[in-house]
């Protein structure tokens, strides 16, 4: 029964490993015009926080709108928030069929729409993020987190910690065979002990800057004690044990703006109260929560 339920909501190779299915929409042809696109986002999805932080350190809160949805734990799927409805869809999914007659695919968060055409430009996290930072021109007031001298380091970090951290934590609490868990549990931690000494010599993962590497690491790094640590297994240490890891979280985290992204309250009723196979008792523990990320980050150093 647990196997059945997991193969329905996590896919699965032959060895048991959790298989992430791709995005389908995919274009990169936007035009810069302020009220013209949306994000849809789910406040506990560390894909759709990556569309937020971007959109917050660029300076893009006020040229793109934002619309919320949460999961249902009886439907199975994303809701629109009460008053946040868009072409009068109660669901994601049908958002995803009215915009695209006879869609029969995943219907996933972030989302960027193209509200004077009724289209899905892009739900894939990573390529959104990088319209955001780029494509937006004079509508976007922050630095570029994408700059070109350093585009080849972070798109080798961006490799590498997507597949054993930001997807990594995924392979650890949806691994269905003890061999699967035990390779992804031991890559996740082994990536989490590099960053950690890399940041004992650069304050952000590629020195001085900020980059979208550190925003794609930061909305792991936040569910990890959270959530992570515990329904998805990856239990071998806590953020909050490492050093620089630690701090570096926090100034991330007191960065202006970010804090504004974290919801922590939609974080553990998401993770504990809606993956039933991973808790079945729906249990959502009393701690820990984020208040350590308030205090001195000491990065300075």
């Amino acid at each position: 029964m647990w196997h059945t339920m997991m193969s329905q909501m996590a896919p699965r190779s032959e060895s048991g490993d959790y298989v992430r299915p791709e995005s389908s929409f995919r274009s990169r042809e936007i035009i810069p015009e302020a009220g013209r696109y949306r994000l849809i986002v789910g406040m506990s999805c560390p894909w759709a926080q990556r569309t937020l932080v971007t959109r917050v350190l660029k300076g893009l809160e006020s040229a793109i709108a934002l619309t919320t949805v949460y999961p249902s734990t009886d439907e199975g799927l994303w809701l629109f928030e009460p008053n946040q409805s868009l072409l009068d869809c109660r669901t994601l999914p049908e958002f995803y069929r009215t915009c695209q007659s006879g869609y029969s695919g995943r219907s996933t968060v972030p989302v960027l729409w193209d509200s004077k055409t009724n289209t899905i430009v892009n739900n894939e996290s990573a390529e959104i993020i990088e319209l955001l930072n780029s494509e937006f021109g004079e509508l976007a007031t922050g630095p570029d987190l994408y700059p070109e001298d350093l585009r080849p380091q972070i798109d080798e970090l961006n490799n590498k910690i997507y597949a054993t951290v930001n997807n990594g934590v995924y392979r650890c609490g949806f691994a269905q065979t003890q061999p699967a868990y035990d390779q992804a549990v031991n890559e996740l931690f082994s990536t989490l002990n590099e960053i950690d000494e890399r940041l004992s010599t650069h304050r952000y993962l590629c020195g001085d800057l900020l980059t979208l590497a550190d925003v794609r690491l930061f909305t792991t790094l936040i569910r990890f004690d959270v959530a992570y640590h515990g329904i998805f297994k990856c239990n071998r240490r806590r953020i909050a044990d490492y050093t620089n890891l630690s701090g570096y979280l926090a100034e991330m985290y007191q960065t202006p703006g970010i804090a504004d992204t974290c919801e922590i309250e939609a974080v553990k009723r998401d993770y504990f109260g809606n993956l039933f196979p991973l808790n079945p008792g729906g249990i959502v523990p009393i701690g820990p929560g984020w208040d350590s990320l308030t205090k001195p980050h000491g990065r300075n150093q």
